[in-house]
């Protein structure tokens, strides 16, 4: 048997590509058409204009994606970025497979059952439920640094097979550089680091105190990681459209802002935000996940067994590869326990379900910041299919044909099938539209030159979107409730120079037509929509910046702009309540204002608006002058609505089949079932008030939409 220090023959490029290439396929197959929900938006829209994320801004990414966004390997730009993340990640499984095949070397004599428990390992690896659900979309930065952290760990185990001598020093001081350019794209790209250092210590200590090494090492690492210090500065000083944190000046306090990522205000690993077994046992919980989550009830079985193999594989490695085995600990070892411990995450969102609201929680599931430790198990348990292999083989060594004892110990690489079948319904994104189509219907319902005041990330991304990459009703102005307590939003939002109005690309609502039907409440033409001349704001940037994180106000105090008054529902008003105001005595019969209906009752709690809001269909209208019903606009669920505009949108411009479109688990994403739930409330409230006047016919179509739509948050459509 060959001895683990003593490579056999070369690495197998070529069943490592294959690999790659199956992976690629299933990924394909199964592949995001156009956005998603949470960050998928803002780091395709990133991508797109070459920009700035959020912190801690990610230059490597917005610079590979931009790149590759560019090739014509996909008709839409969306799914160009989502191929960008199916191609990392399933090159990453190609890498994967070189280390599980080398690790086995010592362990699985015959080299055809180490490339088939190689291939089973990391096949099982790449569709384990996160990995694939990540991998047909690009929702962050995660695949690239699943990547750089495969390509880390394949070139050590290359490295330590190399001859000593300057080539071998030249590959280290390469490992260096892709760790340190890696971490900016994410700091995920250090995790391979304790296992570097393991297998530097075990072959060649001395590599440390030769000073031409470490000068290379070190020069390589500044070079690396100059892209923070380079890229970030020069870029947001060009104020492209997305510039989270807008980090402009060479080490400026707003570049360490937003590489240390203050905006987050995490506190010290040392002060828990949950206690520390529970999160733990929040890993566990995304752990049952990944080998069967469309099984509900054998995830769990599913897990234990892959786990077994995998720690059998690990065990093996121990005993017959000190160096190998304890690299490979190392590794297993940041990704889980000292990552769960880093991150410090509050409460899952759905841990501990019976404490309901009680607890700190996350505003979503975090499984994929363990992305690697998934991927990477799957190597660990290639390793173990190995090793499982050779003992049958060895059990049967009673039998004269080799070949035969190799078959008869083959059937337990069908293990492989398992996640492949049993995660393929929920991690696949293939025909899912809705956050693109709610993007859009959200941004149609505003009049043109409109300001739209949004509460978050899913009301707020998918927009970015639909405005930077696919060109949908740029003219629109956005105003983020969360990020209007930040400075540099708000110094955003004033700068943004608003493009015209191009009635061509938009709805027939907004078409110049002379018809009621295509113009409402009583305008002439499109015309009447003029482009104002002046910015958002009448303050400077300056001036914005001085405004204050909070004030105290006296509750029903109240501020007037001409006929309306704003009446403050609390004591304590945040930058983002101040903002608010003054773009509403900035723009209120200038520009058209809307609160979308993702901000639930801020604007009649905070602001005391409510007599002064017309329902749109899914936003409502800021009136100068209290509403009274009349004409077009009656009282009903969605309190004062225009019930000919409303109609108009929800009946021939909106995408509700992509919401009630049928999906085997239902809405597995819950946390962002809140986006679906607008229509839901949309619907459903405008079925009492055509109800109420008389249209029964479409009051049960409006009802059927909204049951459909809660069925498929319920998983029962």
């Amino acid at each position: 048997m060959t001895e683990p220090n003593e490579p056999e023959s070369g690495p197998p490029y070529r069943w490592a590509f294959a690999c790659g290439v199956v992976v690629l396929a299933i990924y394909i197959a199964t592949l995001a058409p156009t956005t998603a929900f949470w960050d998928t938006s803002e780091y395709i829209a990133a991508a797109k204009v070459l920009g700035i994320p959020h912190p801690p801004g990610n230059p490597l990414f917005s610079i590979l994606a931009h790149t590759f966004g560019l090739l014509p390997v996909a008709a839409g730009y969306a799914k160009r970025i989502n191929l960008f993340a199916a191609v990392t990640s399933s090159a990453a499984a190609g890498l994967w497979f070189l280390v599980a095949e080398r690790w086995m070397r010592g362990l699985v004599a015959a080299r055809g059952a180490r490339l088939a428990a190689a291939f089973a390992g990391i096949l099982i690896g790449a569709t384990s439920w996160t990995v694939w659900n990540q991998s047909t979309v690009n929702e962050k930065v995660y695949t690239v640094s699943l990547l750089s952290t495969a390509l880390v760990m394949w070139l050590v185990v290359h490295w330590s097979d190399d001859k000593p001598g300057p080539h071998r020093d030249r590959w280290l001081i390469l490992i260096a550089y892709i760790i340190a350019l890696s971490s900016t794209n994410h700091s995920m790209g250090l995790l391979a680091a304790p296992a570097v250092a393991i297998y530097v210590l075990f072959t060649d200590w001395r590599v440390i105190t030769r000073w031409q090494v470490v000068l290379g090492v070190l020069l390589a690492a500044a070079i690396g990681v100059s892209l923070n210090y380079l890229f970030l500065p020069i870029r947001a000083a060009q104020f492209p459209a997305i510039n989270e944190g807008e980090p402009v000046g060479f080490f400026s306090p707003a570049l360490r802002d937003v590489l240390n990522r203050v905006q987050y205000g995490k506190p010290s690993v040392f002060d828990r935000q949950a206690d520390l077994p529970w999160q733990f046992a929040n890993y566990l919980q995304y752990w049952s996940w990944q080998f069967a989550r469309d099984w509900t009830r054998l995830a769990n079985a599913a897990a234990a067994l892959f786990t077994v193999i995998g720690l059998t594989g690990l065990v093996a490695m121990l005993r017959r590869d000190r160096r190998a085995g304890l690299a490979a600990l190392a590794l297993l070892g940041t990704v889980t326990v000292a990552l769960i411990f880093y991150l410090n995450f509050k409460y899952g969102f759905s841990i501990r379900a019976d404490e309901g609201e009680k607890l700190n929680r996350e505003v979503r599931e975090r499984d994929y910041f363990f992305i690697c430790s998934f991927a990477y198990f799957g190597t660990l348990v290639a390793v173990g299919l190995g090793t499982a292999m050779q003992g049958v083989v060895d059990w049967l060594s009673d039998w004269r044909d080799n070949r035969s004892r190799w078959l008869a110990a083959s059937p337990v690489l069908a293990l492989a099938l398992i996640p492949m079948f049993g995660n393929h319904l929920t991690a696949s994104r293939a025909e899912e539209y809705a956050a693109r189509d709610f993007a859009i219907d959200l941004l149609e319902s505003i009049e043109p030159y409109g300001i739209l005041i949004t509460a978050g990330d899913n009301d707020t991304f998918p927009l970015w979107y639909a405005q930077e990459v696919e060109g949908v009703r740029r003219d629109v102005t956005l105003a983020n409730l969360s990020l209007m307590n930040t400075e540099w939003h708000n110094r955003q939002i004033r700068r943004r120079v608003i493009p015209d109005f191009d009635p061509s690309r938009s709805i027939d609502l907004w078409k110049p037509r002379g018809d009621v039907a295509g113009v409402a409440l009583g305008k002439d033409s499109v015309s009447s929509w003029r482009k104002p001349a002046s910015p958002v704001f009448t303050m400077t940037e300056r001036q914005l910046d001085s405004l204050p994180e909070y004030v105290r106000v006296q509750q029903g105090q109240g501020v007037m702009v001409d006929s309306l008054r704003i009446e403050f529902g609390q004591d304590i008003l945040d930058r983002k309540d101040l903002v608010t105001t003054f773009l509403i005595k900035d723009n209120l019969g200038k520009r058209p204002i809307y609160f979308s209906w993702s901000d639930g009752g801020y604007p009649d709690q905070t602001l005391g608006l409510s007599q002064y809001l017309v329902t749109q269909g899914m936003a409502r209208k800021l009136m100068p002058t209290p509403v009274k019903p009349g004409g077009d606009i009656v009282l009903g669920n969605l309190g004062y609505t225009d019930l000919r505009r409303t109609n108009k949108l929800m009946w021939d411009a909106y995408h509700w089949r992509s919401m009630t479109r049928h999906r085997p688990r239902g809405w597995v994403d819950l946390p962002s079932a809140s986006i679906l739930s607008l229509y839901q409330i949309v619907y459903g409230g405008m079925a009492g008030t055509l109800r109420a006047q008389g249209d029964t016919v479409r009051a049960a179509r409006a009802d059927s939409i909204a049951k459909a739509v809660d069925g498929v948050i319920k998983g029962k459509h």
